[in-house]
């Protein structure tokens, strides 16, 4: 869900993954208010298309195959075989792996939370977008921001597309889905559930954006009776202290929290103030606790000389205490939101976006006795600090100099084994006057085109010609392998077919 660092890089910020008030998106759509929608989002989720689903006719239409299954393409097909190529690899299945180890420890910070982490990466519209609220003309639906695989179906951009799928599926007692669950008698009906996962989304290119990432997203909901109750018995014992929620990491960080649920980051209506408050205190605390546990750990395997191991708890010996802060955000499926920062390392680093579920979700799944909070982030980004890993790229490695560095639940800093040297190549053009032109077109065609070796691609100079109007656009890429030296020769091939496909597929004009 979140964003924002989501991605990796945080950022993303792409990670509520979508953000941003642009598009003025409604509480919710038209789209989930009725109950019926469930039914056509099992219906979706359950029914891969193969060629009999092709819209017309007579004539033959293009197909997508995305693992294993087929799929029409239309005018709105715009993932291509590079990105299509990593929807099977599933890094979050190699037990060793730096993101399956995060993985792995995030659900075990989490242990009556039920666990997934197999969801087809292949959803439609209504899930990605329409069943969390996002207004028609939010941004985030761009071809220019998501890969499609046609009109209705695509890549997902962020884990909270499974959200309303997975409540329904508690609610409806779906033995199918909740079978997938890793540890599905820790919460039956999906009260409470993580989602790790592959998402997709177009970006620009360097060391710490990547077209595929990985998120993690939290839902945690209570029924109303069950939180009056834990009210009331905080309340009889208010002289011993806080409890409940607030026991939970209240001394792992140093907080700084300083907003106001109010009208710029209001409750929703459906709720009372007793019941956000209480909502915002597990959920913040929860927040704390995980994401200090994992950079303690991170400091932990730095100071001693990149070993440490977790123990059979998760827990590490070494003690520090991180700067945290809140800062009000806004996401169309949760009000009032947050994004949370830590300070490490000198840094501000945004970690997660979270907030109160809007209460349409859980009604349409037909929880309408509950009410909850949920969160997400990018997991690239926290591994990259856990694991001292300096280039998003090297996830997808398979050279065993990276790949034999890591351990199943151990956490180590890794070591760089080689730095090659970088080959840049300038290309400048003249931005076609007619049809639209967007970065994130030039960014999938360079990668498309060059794969990995593709290390940055970075607008270095543009201006606008003062008689005729016309722009002009010079980008820097860097070339440069994890593994060997690449030749100059080598990379003036590719560069060639660069540009040649620049003209042939995006109408400009070079220089």
């Amino acid at each position: 869900m979140l964003v924002g660092l989501h991605r990796v890089g945080l950022v993303a910020p792409r990670q509520l993954v979508l953000k941003g008030r642009s598009g003025s998106a409604k509480a919710l759509g038209v789209a989930i208010s009725n109950k019926q929608t469930v039914a056509a989002l099992y219906a979706h989720s359950r029914r891969p298309f193969s060629s009999s689903s092709n819209r017309s006719g007579d004539e033959k239409k293009a197909e997508v195959r995305v693992m294993g299954s087929l799929y029409p393409a239309d005018e709105w097909t715009n993932a291509t075989p590079a990105i299509l190529e990593k929807t099977g690899r599933n890094l979050l299945h190699k037990p060793s792996h730096p993101l399956a180890i995060l993985k792995d420890i995030i659900f075990k910070e989490f242990p009556t939370f039920a666990h997934y982490d197999a969801l087809s990466p292949v959803v439609s519209t209504f899930q990605n977008f329409d069943s969390l609220g996002f207004a028609k003309d939010h941004p985030g639906r761009s071809k220019t921001d998501t890969y499609y695989v046609n009109e209705e179906t695509l890549l997902r951009t962020h884990t909270s597309a499974h959200q309303l799928q997975l409540l329904a599926a508690g609610a409806q007692k779906d033995a199918g889905l909740l079978g997938q669950a890793k540890n599905g008698d820790k919460a039956a009906r999906n009260e409470r559930f993580l989602v790790a996962a592959d998402v997709y989304r177009r970006d620009e290119i360097d060391s710490s954006h990547y077209p595929v990432f990985h998120q993690m997203e939290g839902v945690c909901t209570f029924s109303r009776d069950e939180i009056q109750k834990m009210i009331m018995d905080r309340s009889a014992a208010a002289d011993n202290g806080p409890a409940g929620p607030a026991e939970q990491g209240g001394n792992a960080a140093r907080l700084t929290d300083t907003t106001v649920i109010g009208d710029s980051n209001p409750k929703q209506a459906e709720h009372t103030a007793d019941e956000v408050a209480f909502l915002v205190e597990h959920m913040k605390q929860s927040m704390n606790r995980m994401v200090v546990q994992i950079l303690t750990r991170a400091m932990a395997a730095k100071s001693s000389g990149g070993k440490q191991t977790t123990s059979s708890d998760g827990s590490s010996s070494y003690d520090t205490r991180f700067p945290v802060r809140w800062i009000d955000a806004y996401f169309p499926f949760t009000s009032p939101s947050w994004e949370m920062e830590v300070l490490y390392q000198g840094e501000w680093l945004e970690i997660c976006g979270c907030g109160v579920m809007k209460q349409e979700i859980l009604d349409t799944a037909g929880m309408t006795d509950r009410i909850g909070w949920a969160f997400g982030f990018g997991l690239e980004r926290l591994a990259m600090l856990l694991f001292g890993i300096p280039d998003i790229r090297l996830f997808w490695s398979t050279d065993p100099r990276f790949t034999d560095q890591f351990q199943a639940d151990h956490i180590n800093t890794f070591r760089p084994f080689s730095r090659h040297p970088v080959c840049p190549k300038d290309i400048s053009f003249w931005i076609p006057n007619a049809g639209e032109f967007h970065e994130n077109d030039v960014m999938d065609l360079v990668r498309e085109t060059a794969g990995d070796l593709v290390e940055g691609v970075k607008l270095i100079d543009s201006f606008t010609h003062p008689k005729t109007g016309k722009e002009s656009r010079c980008y820097r890429i860097n070339y440069c392998s994890m593994d060997r030296n690449v030749t100059n020769e080598e990379i003036n091939g590719i560069q060639d077919k660069v540009r040649d496909r620049m003209v042939r597929q995006l109408k400009v004009t070079l220089r």
